[in-house]
């Protein structure tokens, strides 16, 4: 029995570029870039004092105000992305089998603002447990994907996936399989996070794995530079609609790519760096082309985890460089974090986005805020810097990497 074909019908975004897919879209491939100044919390005392904010969120735009104390920011913009993304399918919700539709959510930190929020209060008081109801279902990692299953009734498979910031990849792959292995017909899938706050700033400040570049936030982020100093930190949600391809034909779909392979590895090195020759790394892209039975010279973009930290870029570029040998001088990789900021838990989903776009748009968003390449990275690789570039795209490369070791990688093809 000839295997069970996965496409990407819809897709919504939350973003630091912009509130839905077009404008996010459009801001990318324009070269802006999402960071600025934060404005979500008083940074005097912070050493970074910059993230890639979402901007322009009312969440009563979009939720009734007695919903709005029952969901924290990260299943905020879950919720908006998957209704996007489910709009963007063209999905008449009440003709499909809901048995078979299924959600597979991922975030690597789940309601850290109300954590903080909670906790702070708690500290301020006189210790009695003043605590609000919905603490628990609003801190949860896997509330996202429950609202979005009890919103539009979803009663197939439904869990989250917590592999750092590899998280969303994880999902995506984990999404894919289950169509695959004929457990559902229909999945959404993606990743979010909301960590702009004291403690998500405060704690990746204290790793020093933050950008300080306060005095050029816009430019903080620069995958690949000599001068890169750290990430910036991001926020939003990616969402996908995953769903069988003869599902998808018969319903006289608009198929955007072809989800073809995902592979998944460990490190097993450190608790927050990757390794050094990032053997890891290799290990996962070679699993997802063998599963997507590509060569490494079939791959066109690659879309790299590249946080723009000293360490991170270098490790993944030796993999790279190692993996791909001499197709790498053709390779064209774009690492748009640069733009976005580190999404964190969100990234893999906001950057298949990026590549399923690149596809199907063909054009390639570039590196941006990247003036002079490391000498010390592997020589010969085709980096686009400066402005998006045209170009016919068959097959994208989905890179992420979280702390804890794990790699992550997903595989997209033009259909």
């Amino acid at each position: 029995m000839a295997q069970r074909r996965v496409v990407v019908t819809g897709m919504g975004a939350i973003s630091p570029l912009g509130n839905s897919l077009p404008e996010f879209w459009s801001n990318l491939t324009a070269g802006k870039s999402g960071a600025a100044p934060i404005t979500k919390f008083d940074t005097t005392k912070f050493k970074t004092k910059f993230a890639c904010e979402v901007k322009n969120f009312n969440p009563l735009d979009h939720f009734e105000k007695s919903e709005v104390r029952k969901i924290d920011p990260f299943t905020q913009y879950a919720l908006v992305s998957t209704d996007e993304a489910l709009k963007d399918a063209g999905l008449n919700l009440d003709e499909i089998d809901k048995t078979r539709v299924g959600v597979i959510w991922g975030s690597g930190n789940g309601g850290f603002y109300t954590f903080q929020q909670e906790i702070m209060e708690f500290a301020r008081g006189d210790g009695t447990p003043r605590i609000n109801p919905y603490f628990i279902p609003k801190v949860i990692v896997d509330i996202a994907s429950g609202w979005i299953a009890m919103k539009h009734g979803f009663m197939g498979l439904n869990f989250t996936t917590v592999s750092a910031c590899a998280t969303s990849t994880t999902a995506i792959i984990d999404a894919m399989n289950y169509i695959r292995w004929n457990k559902a017909d229909l999945i959404v899938a993606g990743g979010s996070e909301a960590a702009v706050n004291e403690a998500g700033v405060g704690g990746f400040g204290a790793l020093k794995a933050l950008s300080t570049r306060n005095d050029s936030p816009s430019t903080a982020s620069r995958p690949f530079d000599i001068s890169r100093d750290g990430f910036v930190m991001g926020e939003g949600a990616g969402s996908l609609i995953l769903e069988e391809y003869e599902h998808a034909r018969k319903r006289g779909a608009r198929i955007y790519a072809e989800v073809a392979g995902g592979g998944m590895s460990a490190d097993a090195y450190h608790l927050t760096a990757t390794h050094p020759e990032g053997l890891g790394a290799m290990l996962g892209m070679k699993w997802a082309l063998e599963d997507a039975n590509l060569m490494p010279e079939e791959v066109d973009y690659l879309n790299p985890h590249a946080t723009s930290t000293p360490v991170g870029d270098e490790s993944e570029m030796k993999a790279v460089s190692k993996f791909f040998g001499e197709h790498k001088r053709k390779l064209l990789i774009s690492a748009t974090k640069s733009a976005t900021g580190h999404l964190l838990g969100g990234a893999g989903a906001i950057e298949a986005i990026i590549c399923i776009k690149a596809i199907h748009e063909g054009v390639v968003p570039a590196t941006i805020n990247t003036t002079q390449i490391d000498p010390g990275l592997p020589e010969g690789l085709n980096i686009l810097l400066n402005s998006s570039r045209k170009q016919s795209i068959r097959v994208a490369l989905s890179n992420t990497f979280g702390f804890g070791g794990h790699n992550a990688s997903a595989v997209f093809v033009k259909v």
